[in-house]
């Protein structure tokens, strides 16, 4: 226990990941009452509340630890086997006999792998959190290195831990955006959005950890708007003349903020080549929902466990829809509520831009899917604030609207360089291997999805 008493020391003993944690099993809700110790207070957007830092946003403050304590060196050991092997996956063209071999042995030392107790992890949010990191990526490799004729069996040996550990952080079992981009840097040097470096990568190259980079730095940028909407939300419950002048300033600021954002995201293209990001990075990230083979993933030993624990049904793969910051920027503006006339989808049903929206938040960390909540349940909602104000301020909202319509735009185009562009020149397989491929990683029907969502915020600019 002595390396877990020191990841404990790393925290202040009053910050938020210190704190008892509630009973993933049990749940909390309002009935529950103020008097159970330990439980989240939501009543501010306190960033301890919500694990949401004021100098980095929804990142950490700092670099997550890179390595468990000595007790679960075998996870590590075998994550960096695979990485240090450079493993390929199956359906890498012209794949040798030897790399057919050496992810053959390696899958046979998964198997071969003791069944390691999580219940030393369970006091600490940071051990935990790497404990899902290097589980799932460990079974990422382990899924995408198997022929497309063989079943996927998860085996036991990382699965039941695997599964264990996702109860105590409500995450599904599988990588998610925190796993890949949140939790996975450290600093080349001093701190900056610049001077990061990947953690732990699928394939080593520049092209991966420049993708992961872009949406890292993202999120740095981002803090500013999260300030930003922490003061309008203050000047709000003034709601005077001088309030409205100041969120008038404040929207025009967001506004600059997310054009920034959208100039990190269109920097992609300086590290990331498109055919190498399609073809070499994207596949280690499907989850079962793009399983290239159509497979269904089924977790060994999930029967004998105790706790009773459920066949998963959340397996998409990482997505920057999992991002709780463009969550945000939607539900401070009133975007998520606005019903879009133009969409290319329809609203409602399984392809509905807001209940896909809503379904990635199942896979962001709990303190931040409350902070969205917290955000949702805003007596006073900025966008109807607006329209009872100053032409002014109407003018400042569409501004902030805009900013974010073009955010859109600019993904869009984002995706048609780096997924419908490289789809579309490999098609070999014919036309149904093209639709498979044209979901998102997180298991989305990526263009009709990215223009509805786009339509809807559109849609919410004022008269």
């Amino acid at each position: 226990m002595d390396e877990i008493d020191h990841w404990q020391e790393i925290l202040p003993p009053d910050h938020f990941l210190s704190l008892p944690r509630p009973d993933p099993f049990v749940g909390i809700s309002v009935a529950d009452g103020p008097d159970l110790e330990g439980i989240i207070d939501t009543t501010t957007l306190a960033a301890h509340d919500f694990d949401v830092d004021t100098r980095t946003g929804f990142m950490p403050p700092d670099p997550p630890i890179r390595r468990l304590p000595e007790q679960w060196e075998p996870w590590e050991a075998t994550l960096q086997k695979a990485m240090h092997e450079g493993l390929q996956l199956a359906v890498k063209e012209n794949i040798t006999d030897a790399e057919r071999n050496m992810s053959d042995c390696w899958r046979l030392e998964v198997r071969e792998l003791p069944t390691l107790s999580i219940q030393d992890l369970t006091a600490s949010e940071v051990l935990l959190r790497r404990a899902h990191h290097v589980l799932t990526f460990i079974m990422h490799f382990y899924i995408h290195t198997l022929p497309l004729t063989s079943p996927v069996v998860i085996p036991a040996s990382i699965g039941v831990p695997l599964l264990k550990v996702s109860i105590h952080l409500q995450l599904p079992p599988i990588a998610t955006y925190s796993d890949t981009v949140l939790y996975n840097w450290q600093l080349k040097t001093a701190p900056s959005p610049y001077n990061l470096k990947s953690q732990d990568l699928f394939t080593g190259t520049r092209d991966e950890e420049e993708f992961f980079l872009a949406s890292a730095r993202i999120e740095l940028r981002g803090v500013e708007a999260l300030e930003l909407m922490r003061a309008s939300m203050d000047e709000i419950f003034v709601g005077d003349d001088i309030a409205v002048h100041r969120i008038t300033s404040y929207l025009f600021r967001l506004a600059a903020v997310v054009h920034a954002l959208t100039s990190l995201l269109m920097d992609v293209r300086k590290g990331c080549d498109p055919d190498v990001f399609y073809h070499r990075v994207r596949p280690w990230f499907c989850g079962q929902d793009s399983d290239p083979g159509e497979r269904k993933w089924k977790f060994e030993g999930i029967d004998e466990c105790e706790d009773s624990i459920e066949e998963p049904k959340d397996l998409s793969g990482p997505s920057a829809g999992q991002s709780a910051l463009i969550h945000a920027l939607d539900i401070f503006l009133g975007l998520d509520n606005c019903t879009s006339e133009t969409s290319t989808m329809p609203t409602s049903g399984k392809l509905d831009p807001r209940t896909l929206l809503r379904r990635m938040q199942i896979y962001m960390p709990r303190h931040h899917r409350a902070f969205l909540r917290h955000l949702s349940a805003n007596p006073r909602p900025m966008r109807d604030f607006v329209q009872t104000k100053t032409p002014e301020l109407a003018e400042a909202y569409n501004q902030a609207v805009g900013a974010v319509k073009g955010f859109r735009d600019a993904h869009i185009r984002v995706v048609a360089l780096y997924i419908v562009g490289p789809a579309s020149r490999g098609r070999a397989g014919g036309p149904e291997t093209g639709r498979r491929h044209m979901k998102g990683t997180g298991g989305t029907q990526l263009a009709q999805f990215l223009k509805g969502v786009r339509d809807k915020t559109a849609d919410a600019l004022l008269q």
